[in-house]
């Protein structure tokens, strides 16, 4: 899923008191029902749109999996609307942001709120955004319904934090103008860094963090100068200057937030490893109504799953999740898998709220050497796309389809190109350069040792990742119309900041990677840096390009890997505008 931002939720209260874990059930009392529902999104009346649900202190969305009309039902009644007209799915609204809080919701119709309705759990969901729930209510409202008044104001949350490796720490984000930006660290302090915290619902900061030591932030540099008394509601109420123009994003402010112990790293641990920070992992569970310790089934075990158990432990993010530790001896006692079917969104704060098999346990290859593992980092590699470059170097060739064979023999054209005639035939291609930074605070290296490298014959290197960026064309609902198929990739350090040396260069088998503060360049003019567009019809599409799609190698931020432009075929020319990173809104109004 590219939109899972790999957050934490915050703690609200009893974040997810009392749901079932993993089975299925009513939602925890409060959460949704506390006046947190709206409709959202694109063109649309005000009796219809995207179903999106205020819990934990932020809005998400509603999955379309199960959903049904009982559920509109309850949704317009909760609205003040006398019925529902009809339900849509996959995001006729337009996808949302954020969390997805609810999937598989299932209503009689005589709920009062959505939140009664049964589900996974808040937050529990396999569902992507393109998923994301509407309804269309009756114009008819009920008699006398009352709106509760003070979270029609409360539309967005205000400011978020991004990049950090634990609960209640990260850079600081604000939301202005529908954009979301930075903060200059210039007069910086735990007074204003409090007021952050304690807007999130944590307590007062511990820390306030300079010069983006939580990593660099993308887009506008929104406050200045903050100067908060301590007492403010919001950091946006407090005096700053929006003039920034002397601050660049090595000076992102970040801040790290006193938590409210939550116990939740008490139900998990690390054994065997050679340091606190890797080792085969167990779980402590109910068993026959007394605790047990024991393993987790490696079985589709990933990344995704091991940095909510590295989060859950304190111990920052995964470098990397294993589903073979005969390597590592645990505890004997523990040795029975104990969880299997853990599959997580990323965003959760325990493995025990990710989905997975409840009592009845099913691992094919079994525990022992094949329990699951992870080790942990303090420090994550965070890679962008530059946008504008993309847009800047975009444009149509059509080349010959003898200048094609290496590409061809490399799996960088559709199937139909096998049936072009090499001498007279020609592919029309989409080219653009693309340029990859790594903001982060480590550096970004390929999952695979180089044992497992494959050589490239036509492009004389070797390639490290086997899938490490999609390239999509997709129509405006969505639906993949052209792909390019970049799937491997040399990873090297083409340019730096001026302060950062290289490190990685592919030739001649050199290391592969991409250094902290340095960017790697697919120039538009070399093979494979494309997406065919022979066989598709003039109109409008969406171009979008996915870094590091199956998440193969951890990042402390996925929700900046994927960028997203408009552009217009007329079948002769392509324009590409409106590039951007993530999820943005306000995009082409």
């Amino acid at each position: 899923g590219e939109e899972a931002a790999h957050t934490a939720p915050r703690p609200w209260g009893a974040l997810w008191g009392g749901g079932p874990q993993g089975g299925k059930g009513s939602l925890p009392a409060g959460g949704a029902s506390q006046g947190g529902l709206r409709l959202a999104g694109q063109k649309r009346k005000h009796n219809e749109g995207r179903v999106e649900v205020f819990y934990s202190g932020e809005w998400g969305t509603v999955c379309d999996d199960d959903f049904s009309i009982h559920a509109a039902n309850v949704v317009c009644k909760e609205l003040g609307y006398v019925e529902a007209v009809s339900w849509v799915s996959s995001s006729k609204y337009g996808k949302g942001e954020g969390k997805i809080w609810m999937d598989n919701v299932h209503c009689t119709g005589n709920e009062v709120t959505l939140a009664a309705c049964t589900t996974n759990g808040w937050g529990v969901t396999d569902c992507k955004h393109t998923e994301d729930v509407g309804v269309v209510c009756s114009e008819k409202r009920i008699p006398g319904f009352k709106f509760d008044k003070p979270f029609l104001n409360q539309i967005e949350p205000l400011v978020r934090l991004k990049g950090g490796a634990k609960i209640g720490e990260g850079r600081v984000e604000v939301l202005k103008n529908g954009e979301w930006g930075t903060v200059c660290d210039d007069q910086w302090n735990l007074i204003s860094a409090s007021v952050v915290c304690r807007e999130l619902g944590f307590g007062s900061a511990q820390e306030a963090i300079t010069g983006a030591r939580l990593g660099q932030g993308m887009g506008p540099i929104h406050l200045n100068e903050i100067d908060c008394t301590g007492f403010e509601k919001s950091i946006t109420d407090c005096k700053f200057n929006t003039e920034s123009l002397t601050c660049n994003h090595e000076e992102d402010a970040a801040v790290r937030c006193n938590v409210p112990a939550m116990g939740f790293q008490n139900q998990l641990r690390l054994s065997g490893g050679r340091n606190p920070y890797e080792g085969r992992v167990e779980v402590l569970m109910q068993r026959n109504g007394t605790l047990k310790w024991g393993t987790v089934c490696s079985q589709n075990w990933s990344t995704v799953e091991a940095m909510v158990v590295c989060r859950q432990l304190g111990l920052g993010f995964a470098s990397h999740a294993f589903q073979e530790t005969w390597y590592w001896h645990g505890e004997v006692s523990a040795n029975d898998v104990i969880m299997s079917g853990v599959k997580c969104s990323g965003t959760e704060m325990s493995l025990a709220h990710c989905r997975h098999d409840g009592a009845q346990v099913s691992c094919p290859r079994g525990g022992g050497r094949f329990a699951a593992g992870v080790s942990c980092s303090e420090t994550a590699p965070d890679l962008v796309l530059n946008a504008e470059i993309v847009e800047q170097t975009s444009y149509l060739e059509d080349r010959p389809m003898f200048l094609l064979q290496c590409a061809l023999e490399e799996n960088c054209l559709p199937t139909s190109a096998a049936n072009t005639s090499v001498s007279t035939g020609y592919r029309r291609l989409l080219r653009f350069s693309s340029q990859i930074h790594n903001n982060g605070q480590a550096d970004f290296r390929p999952k695979n040792g180089r044992h497992a490298w494959i050589w490239h014959d036509c492009h004389r290197h070797y390639h490290s990742m086997e899938v490490f960026t999609h390239y999509d064309l997709l129509n405006l609902n969505g639906t993949k119309v052209a792909e390019g198929h970049k799937a491997s990739f040399c990873l090297e350090d083409t340019e730096c900041e001026s302060d950062v040396q290289k490190q990685y260069e592919c030739a001649n088998f050199g290391e592969q990677g991409i250094t902290v503060g340095c960017w790697d360049v697919y120039r538009h003019d070399i093979d494979c840096q494309w997406i065919d567009i022979t066989d598709i019809a003039p109109g409008d599409y969406l171009f979008q390009i996915v870094i590091n799609p199956n998440y193969e190698v951890a990042e402390s931020d996925y929700s900046n890997n994927v960028m997203k432009c408009k552009s217009r075929y007329d079948g002769q020319r392509i324009w590409m505008y409106n590039c951007h990173i993530g999820e943005q809104k306000h995009v082409g109004s």
